[in-house]
């Protein structure tokens, strides 16, 4: 019978920044490290990580800007994703953890990508859950933020859609799904992420974040040369209703990747909030067969 793993919750000090983070299972096992979106934290992985803690050391952390890590203004923490990378990359020293599993979900995709192309070494595989590195995941959808990137002027600023507000938060789990998906999410995890987004200044942070995704976007032939000269195991994960990132993606991925087994869902953008057990099972066997 599998024992039932605790969560312990703490905090780390990274160059006088609090990080907040989740971590169960113990050292000496795989890591895996488990890099969250916009607009949740590592409250999206609360339910998965005792299934993983029975096979590997799990490590989910809060991005700086989000859930309960400190929120600093732009004025005093460089929001980008590479910087952000460095951060986790500071924070997996201080845990001793060389070498990990990354798992790669919207605004983590970047995060976890710098750490990766910065050290192949250190990868054991990627599990990516809506998690863009190629052109075909952003459809006509990404169409005014392309053309603000290209020319990120006020007038551009305002054809964005009104996405930092509740009811944009709220979209990220709700968007694009049937009515008998909406009713499988908890709302109180929308709550959760817009308490925290609506800390003075976080908004500014999360446009910050927002254009610099354009220079992940420039980065995709740099994955592109990492994948084609590290082949890293992957197991792809997606939701066929996220209205984000489109499910083309999936076969990017299967063209570029030798070692990848991809599973799309009935589900959406937030795909942990319907089928946490579906996605626990397959980490956890793609972690076990990779040891």
């Amino acid at each position: 019978m599998q024992a039932i793993q605790k969560i312990r919750h703490r905090r780390a000090d990274v160059d006088g920044l609090e990080v907040f983070f989740r971590e169960a299972g113990r050292s000496g096992r795989p890591t895996v490290l488990l890099l969250h979106g916009f607009p949740s934290s590592s409250h999206t992985f609360r339910e998965i990580m005792p299934t993983l803690a029975d096979v590997a050391h799990v490590i989910a952390p809060d991005l700086p800007g989000f859930g309960m890590s400190s929120s600093p203004a732009i004025s005093d923490y460089d929001y980008t994703f590479a910087n952000l990378s460095r951060t986790i990359d500071k924070l997996l020293d201080q845990l001793g953890v060389e070498r990990f599993f990354v798992y790669l979900h919207d605004f983590g995709a970047p995060v976890g990508y710098h750490l990766a192309t910065r050290a192949p070494g250190r990868i054991c595989g990627l599990i990516v859950q809506s998690g863009n590195a190629h052109s075909e995941g952003l459809g006509e959808q990404w169409d005014t933020a392309r053309a603000y990137w290209a020319d990120p002027t006020d007038a551009r600023r305002a054809e964005l859609p009104d996405w930092l507000n509740f009811a944009g938060t709220r979209d990220q789990y709700l968007a694009g799904l049937p009515a008998h998906l909406r009713t499988l999410h908890a709302p109180e995890s929308w709550h959760l992420d817009w308490a925290r987004m609506s800390r003075p200044g976080n908004i500014d942070a999360q446009f910050a974040l927002f254009a610099d995704y354009a220079n992940h976007v420039a980065r995709f032939d740099e994955i592109a040369d990492y994948h084609r000269a590290h082949q890293p195991p992957a197991l792809v994960l997606w939701g066929r209703h996220d209205p984000y990132f489109d499910v083309d993606e999936v076969l990017a991925y299967h063209r570029a990747l030798a070692r990848m087994d991809a599973h799309i869902y009935d589900g959406g953008h937030l795909l942990l909030e319907t089928h946490t057990a579906e996605c626990a099972a397959l980490i956890r066997a793609f972690v076990s067969d990779l040891v």
